[in-house]
Formats: structure tokens, C-alpha cells, sequence
């Protein structure tokens, strides 16, 4: 009974120690300082489908969230089962809810209600977390803008773009056009706030000041607001202190 006791109690102890250095896993690696931003490469053998569209209300577009296929629910012939829920579930790349679509993402695609012509978002790696239609702005100023939370670059060097790497922030109209980043390369995105009477989105970014891979205390928080009022979503920068 004791040597069952120390088996498991070790293994326990294995179990805990690797979780907590996956957790401390840092965000940042700085092994080549010449390169200021590193691209990942596409993942080629990796199943790519869409999720069914989706429409922000309001709006005369179609999303359409493109994502990994899980392969591991494929049967034992190489087809699937379209019987089995579990398979069926596994097709599901996204979740929707009023606003906002969220998941792992790789893409999205755009469609005009009543053409046939479908865009894509980017060309490049990334993961998307987030997808958010700010409705309030659209309902106040006309613009129909989407707010994206996502990882674009391979911030640790582990070869794999995923939620271990700094998440950043972009806006496109509700088309995908205009896509572009707003907020510095190597800052974390902490959160985001839209302020509908002031027609602006505030958002905290946090810099690795000391170099050491990891967000913390000893690091400096940045404050910044676009003007949604107009087209050119320029990020000013305020301090608090």
C-alpha cells in the first residue's frame, strides 16, 4: 500500500511539475535581436475547412470562420462517419454569439450578400481568437468595423503559432478589406473597450521592458485609443501616471 502510495504520489508530482513549466513557458524569445518580427510558416499538411457563414446583424456580408479539421476522428478507412456525433462535432471550428465569433482560427472569408465573389482576410499565418462586430459604432457613425484578437507571429520560436505567443489587435471594415494592425509589434494585448460616445476604442498593451521572456510587474503597460469616427484608425497613445 505505501509503494502505491509513492508511485502515485510521484506521479502526481511529475503531473504538477510539467504543467508548471508549460505554464512558465515565455511569450518572447530574443535568440537573433537582428529580427524584429518572426513569420511562421504555413502548416501544409493540415485539413483547412469552413464553418458554416455567419451574418453580422445589420450587415450585407457573410463570414465564413476557416479553421483546422481535428484528423483524429477520422475511422479507420480514411473517410468519416457522418453518423457519429463525436465526428461531427469535430467539423465544428467556431462558436458564434451576438457580435462575436470565437475559436482557433486560421482565416476568415467574405462574401457580399448577392454576389458570388468570395475574399480572404489574409494570406499570412495567423491564429484568430476573436472576431468582434462593433455594432454601436456602426449604429452611431455608419462604419462597420471588426475587431480581432490573434497571434501573427512565432513570438517563443517554438515553430507552432498558437496561444503561447503574443496576441495582437487588428481591425478591417466588415468586408475583410483594410485589414491592419493596431498595436505594436511585441506588446501583448491585455484587453479592449469600445466608448460609443466618444466613438473610440481603448485598449492596454504590455511590453517586455527587461528582456526576460515573460509579461510581469516589473514590465510597462501601454494605453492607447483610436478615433472610430474616422477612416484612418490612427492609434494615439495617453498616459495615466
Amino acid at each position: 500500500m505505501k509503494g502505491l502510495l509513492k508511485i502515485v504520489s510521484c506521479s502526481i508530482f511529475v503531473l504538477l511539475m510539467s504543467c508548471k513549466k508549460e505554464t512558465e513557458m515565455p511569450k518572447v524569445i530574443y535568440e537573433n535581436p537582428s529580427k524584429t518580427a518572426v513569420q511562421p510558416k504555413m502548416d501544409t499538411t493540415k485539413i483547412v475547412v469552413a464553418d458554416l457563414p455567419v451574418q453580422m446583424q445589420g450587415t450585407n456580408v457573410l463570414l465564413f470562420p476557416v479553421g483546422d479539421l481535428n484528423v483524429a476522428e477520422r475511422n479507420s478507412k480514411g473517410g468519416y462517419d457522418s453518423s457519429s456525433a463525436v465526428n461531427k462535432q469535430s467539423f465544428k471550428i467556431s462558436n458564434y454569439s451576438e457580435n462575436e465569433i470565437t475559436g482557433y482560427l486560421r482565416n476568415v472569408k467574405f462574401q457580399q450578400i448577392g454576389t458570388d465573389s468570395i475574399k480572404t482576410l489574409t494570406d499570412k499565418p495567423v491564429l484568430i481568437q476573436s472576431v468582434t462586430y462593433l455594432k454601436t459604432i456602426a449604429d452611431k457613425t455608419k462604419q462597420q468595423i471588426l475587431v480581432y484578437m490573434l497571434a501573427d507571429m512565432d513570438t517563443n520560436k517554438d515553430n507552432a503559432l498558437d496561444t503561447n505567443d503574443i496576441q495582437s489587435l487588428y481591425l478591417s471594415d466588415i468586408s475583410g478589406t483594410h485589414f491592419t494592425k493596431v498595436s505594436a509589434d511585441f506588446q501583448e494585448v491585455i484587453d479592449w473597450n469600445v466608448i460609443e460616445s466618444k466613438c473610440r476604442l481603448y485598449f492596454r498593451t504590455i511590453e517586455d521592458a527587461n528582456k526576460n521572456g515573460a509579461f510581469d510587474k516589473n514590465d510597462i503597460v501601454h494605453y492607447h485609443f483610436i478615433d472610430l469616427s474616422g477612416k484612418d484608425w490612427k492609434v494615439s497613445d495617453y498616459n495615466l501616471n
